[in-house]
């Protein structure tokens, strides 16, 4: 699936995110309530209560988490801070190399803390 990006810089392009791995992701956030999905920095993202809890950007996973959580997560290898399209950095967004998420049990948990994070906030 494609969709549009980078309209902030005056310029279109397409981008593709992993549709498998969107796939994987889909019922593991359905479980945790009402879900809905949204085009999101040229992927796709899954809102609880109308909060971010995680997305899908090319190959990789990006999850919300708490920004204590999200600098604690920094520290693993297959983790790295999540970057506005100006190259700002993201305060409690970390995107997940797709490799680290190939195992069900992986993906599974870093799923569960976004979608613990966004069920903690205020519905919107």
């Amino acid at each position: 699936m494609l969709s549009l990006c980078n309209a902030m810089s005056g310029t279109m392009r397409r981008m593709a995110y992993d549709e498998a791995l969107a796939e994987r992701i889909r019922p593991l956030v359905a479980a945790r309530g009402e879900v809905t999905e949204r085009k999101m920095f040229g992927g796709i993202t899954w809102m609880l209560q109308g909060n971010m809890a995680c997305g899908v950007l090319g190959d990789d996973l990006c999850v919300r988490l708490m920004p204590e959580d999200a600098e604690r997560a920094l520290s693993e290898a297959e983790t790295r801070q999540f970057e506005m399209m100006a190259g700002r950095p993201a305060k409690g967004m970390v995107v997940v190399d797709g490799a680290a998420v190939a195992d069900e049990d992986a993906l599974a948990r870093w799923v569960s803390a976004g979608a613990d994070y966004a069920l903690s906030l205020p519905p919107k």
